[in-house]
């Protein structure tokens, strides 16, 4: 039964890590479920104050993952425009067969939402352009950094219950 727990939980921070970097899947909340996987092995002692405290930070970095793209571009004077370019500039960039098209995509999606949408002059959008960029980034790199530590956490359990669970 330790068995199914683990590699469900195993597959859940994987598909975690992928979801942090992709804006279609939920990164740190899977990761999350993927730690609760591992803590309903029956042979893994169940903590739920460690629980309760990673699903809260799951929760809150979900929420901040809305937030903070919409900050950087604000800060640099963008609008929503930027804001839905930079998102579809990054699926676009993922799908494209083109090198670096993750990082090329958003910042020329939220350029050209900026200057098609609001006909905003070129330095202007550059500059909304740069900051939904960077918002985008920030935002990915803290996510992707908490399904890291998921993983860390996950694997360390693991290897403290290695003699339980593969006995």
């Amino acid at each position: 039964m330790d068995t199914i727990y683990i590699i469900s939980g195993l597959l859940l921070m994987l598909i975690g890590i992928v979801g942090s970097i992709l804006p279609v899947l939920p990164g740190v909340p899977i990761s999350w479920l993927g730690l609760l996987a591992l803590y309903m092995a029956p042979s893994i002692p169940f903590d739920s104050f460690f629980i309760t405290v990673t699903g809260i930070v799951a929760i809150l970095l979900y929420i901040l993952d809305y937030i903070i793209p919409a900050i950087g571009t604000k800060r640099f004077g963008g609008s929503k425009a930027g804001v839905w370019g930079t998102t579809i500039g990054l699926i676009v960039g993922i799908l494209a067969p083109i090198p670096f098209g993750i990082l090329i995509g958003p910042f020329l999606g939220a350029f050209i939402g900026e200057t098609v949408f609001n006909k905003t002059e070129s330095p202007q959008a550059f500059k909304a352009a740069v900051g939904s960029f960077i918002g985008f980034l920030s935002s990915t790199f803290i996510k992707f950094m908490a399904t890291a530590v998921y993983l860390g956490l996950f694997l360390y359990k693991l290897f403290v219950y290695r003699d339980v669970l593969f006995a």
